[in-house]
């Protein structure tokens, strides 16, 4: 017993060394790509990771042959070109139906996967997820924004992805404390309604504090604090429907792609549902309008 214990302490030591390794070199080219590049460089850096997830969920729609998986991430990218000058309101409320529409899928599995189960049902999907986050992230890079005293359209983009991060840190805490009521245990046995409780609190928090920083009004407060629950709880539905697709699939991770990690959409499935609904929202708002590439 003591030698598996022991055993089982390397191998964890092992894979968060190699978790941190893998995260000490992909941040500084992230921070690089997204905070140092023109919005068409931009675009294309962006584009490039989303087609790289497009290569991963082939494998969780059904398309597992090497060359099925590669004309897939090119059908994506091909179809990222097509859009870039396509409003991109459009592309963004068909994300919030897709989203709708994602909650009742999660909900009710595995009731229903007969009906989408199929392969052209999940590379369907993949679409649907991925295109409209590459739309939202690239709207707010290109748009104008006005929010309190600042208008830096890539502080807003990094708000978009504290916003997932600090509902994560918060679900991932709440749950531990108080997590007995399983939120989807079909799907993701390891979630719970405290951690969604939990997280949502976090950012509700985080909005008020960076509404403080930016020296907004009180409606301006109250609508970020409304914009950012709605977007932390949809980043949770993004999660959930990743894992639908890979329990479905019967795989523990889109790739290995990234040693310690799993794949490039084991790390953006909160992204891809919580840039387009946060894009549109903020857009809605009157806070962002379309910008030029």
């Amino acid at each position: 017993m003591f030698r598996q214990n022991n055993n089982d302490k390397i191998a964890n030591d092992i894979v968060l060394k190699t978790r941190i390794i893998t995260a000490l070199i992909l941040a500084p080219i992230a921070i690089g790509g997204i905070f140092f590049l023109p919005p068409l460089g931009f675009a294309l850096f962006t584009g490039a990771i989303i087609a790289v997830g497009a290569w991963e969920w082939a494998n969780m729609s059904g398309l597992t042959a090497p060359v099925a998986r590669v004309v897939y991430a090119l059908m994506v990218a091909a179809v990222l070109y097509g859009l870039l000058n396509v409003p991109a309101v459009a592309v963004l409320w068909l994300a919030l139906f897709w989203w709708i529409l994602s909650f009742l899928l999660v909900r009710n599995y595995p009731s229903g996967s007969e009906r989408w189960g199929g392969v052209p049902a999940r590379a369907l999907m993949g679409l649907l997820v991925l295109v409209p986050a590459w739309v939202g992230l690239n709207h707010l890079r290109t748009g104008g924004f006005q929010f309190g005293d600042s208008a830096n359209n890539l502080l807003l983009i990094l708000y978009v992805f504290c916003v997932v991060w600090v509902a994560d840190i918060g679900a991932y805490f709440a749950g531990r404390a108080f997590g007995k009521a399983k939120l989807a245990p079909r799907v993701s046995p390891g979630k719970s309604w405290a951690g969604v409780w939990g997280g949502l609190v976090a950012v509700a928090i985080f909005a008020i504090i960076i509404s403080a920083l930016a020296s907004a009004s009180t409606m301006q407060l109250l609508l970020l604090v409304v914009a950012s629950l709605i977007t932390g709880a949809v980043s949770v539905l993004g999660d959930l429907l990743e894992s639908m697709l890979k329990r479905f699939r019967g795989i523990k991770d889109s790739s290995q792609l990234l040693p310690g990690h799993g794949g490039i959409m084991d790390r953006i499935d909160s992204l891809t549902a919580a840039i387009p609904v946060f894009a549109l929202i903020i857009t809605l708002m009157g806070w962002l309008t379309t910008g030029q590439w």
